[in-house]
């Protein structure tokens, strides 16, 4: 009687085993898990990255406002006839 109970708690022991450290485990599932959700933030981040450079690549496409503007910004050109005006803050 005492060799089945023994035999019992090694099987209980050797699937538990499985169970908290092997493949599969209980860790290596909420580590996967923490991954998922990370990867997942990281994907939306990107996506309204995408979404943005997306939607300036086509007003730049399509109108002449974005492009005006950016001439503007970036390299500092008026229009004829305008007058540029710098005002420097002490």
């Amino acid at each position: 009687m005492n060799y089945v109970i023994t035999l019992l708690l090694v099987l209980i022991t050797a699937l538990q085993y499985d169970l908290w450290v092997g493949k599969g485990s209980i860790q290596e599932v909420h580590e996967l898990e923490t991954s998922v959700t990370s990867q997942t933030e990281e994907n939306r981040l990107l996506k309204e990255r995408n979404d943005a450079l997306r939607a300036e690549v086509l007003d730049l496409k399509t109108g002449l406002e974005a492009v005006e503007e950016r001439v503007r910004t970036e390299l500092g050109m008026i229009r004829k006839d305008e007058i540029f005006f710098h005002v420097i803050e002490k």
